[in-house]
This record gives structure tokens, C-alpha cells and sequence, in this order.
């Protein structure tokens, strides 16, 4: 099993930027979050995990994996849509997962291109399919390209975290950016630790 990769000087870093983080990171130890590098099969499953508990997402992927064997683009293209939606998702997420695959066998997307290009173009490439979010686009960069510094605004999780380690009852905007320029350049390994403790 791959794994995130970071190690003492990513630790350091933080728990000398920020006291608190610094303490849960002491409290918490290493954390072995699992990567995936194979591009779509990641995709995928993050827009089928999209605002859907993590149980119920894996239920989903489950039955995906069964039904299509390997996750591939050529499979999903060539897939009925109600026999995707009946894996337990709404039509239009079944839509959206059909339009990614579509996207990669008409070379409207290349993957092949994502480790050569910025976390900024990755998200906005992403983005422009329909049904991927940033947030989307934000966890690939973390679990499938091992980028060091995202911190993503749109994950609930990660900024219950945020105001369970700093005792904030509301996390403001800017509040938030000043944490992500306190974490910088290693906000993903930040992220671990606030996820954490949601």
C-alpha cells in the first residue's frame, strides 16, 4: 500500500510555525493516509464520495468495482448509465462519471500531463468537467500526485479540525488563509493531522 509521504522535516516545520498543530502532531504520531496514483480510478471514486458519508461511498465504489472490474475509462464509456446509477448514486452523478471517462477516450483531458503541470492548472483542468469541484480536484492533487501544499476551503472535515484545535465556535475566510499561509509549504501534511481531529 502506497502512502502519503512526508517525514521529520514537514513535522518540524509545523510544530515550529504553529504551537497547537505542534502538540496535536506530538499527540497524534505519523499518519498513514493511502495514495492512489492511478489518476482516474481516483477521480472517479472521489466524485462518487462527493457530499455522500465515507460508508456509503465505499458501499458505492464497491459495487462500481463489481460491476466494471477495472476502473477505466474505456469500461465506463462503454457502460450502460442506469446499470453506473443503480450502483446506489443519483442519474446525475452517474452523468458526471460517464462525462470524465468520455472527456479521456476523446483526449479532451490528459492525465499523462498532471505530474508536469501546477496544482492551479490541475484544479482548473478538473474543474471544467461537469460535476467536479475544486474540492475534487483538491484531493487528487493530495491522495493520487502526493502535492505538498493544499489545504482545501470547501472540505467540511478539514476545518472542523481547524476550530476543534484552535477552539473557534465559526471559521472565517480569513481566518482559514492565514492558517494555510502559517502551513504553507506543507498544507497537506497539515491537512492529516486536521482531519484528524474532526
Amino acid at each position: 500500500m502506497a502512502t502519503f509521504k512526508y517525514g521529520q522535516t514537514e513535522i518540524e516545520y509545523l510544530s515550529r510555525r504553529d504551537r497547537l498543530l505542534g502538540q496535536a502532531i506530538a499527540r497524534i504520531g505519523m499518519i498513514e493516509r493511502e495514495v492512489n496514483p492511478d489518476l482516474f480510478s481516483a477521480l472517479i471514486r472521489n466524485i462518487v464520495a462527493q457530499q455522500i458519508a465515507k460508508k456509503a461511498a465505499a458501499t458505492v465504489w464497491n459495487r462500481m468495482c463489481e460491476l466494471l472490474g477495472r476502473i477505466t475509462p474505456a469500461r465506463i464509456a462503454a457502460a450502460d448509465i442506469d446499470a453506473i446509477q443503480q450502483c446506489g448514486m443519483s442519474m446525475r452523478k452517474a452523468g458526471y462519471i460517464k462525462s470524465a471517462a468520455d472527456a479521456l477516450v476523446c483526449a479532451r483531458l490528459d492525465l499523462e500531463a498532471f505530474p508536469h503541470m501546477s496544482d492551479e492548472e490541475i484544479i482548473k483542468e478538473l474543474s471544467s468537467l461537469p460535476g467536479v469541484r475544486v474540492w475534487t480536484a483538491e484531493m487528487l492533487l493530495i491522495f493520487s500526485l502526493g502535492r505538498p501544499n493544499v489545504l482545501s476551503w470547501g472540505d467540511l472535515a478539514l476545518k472542523r479540525g481547524m476550530k476543534n484545535l484552535y477552539g473557534l465556535k465559526e471559521l472565517s475566510k480569513d481566518q482559514f488563509e492565514e492558517c494555510k499561509r502559517r502551513y504553507s509549504p506543507y498544507g497537506s501534511v497539515a491537512s492529516l493531522y486536521l482531519w484528524e481531529l474532526a
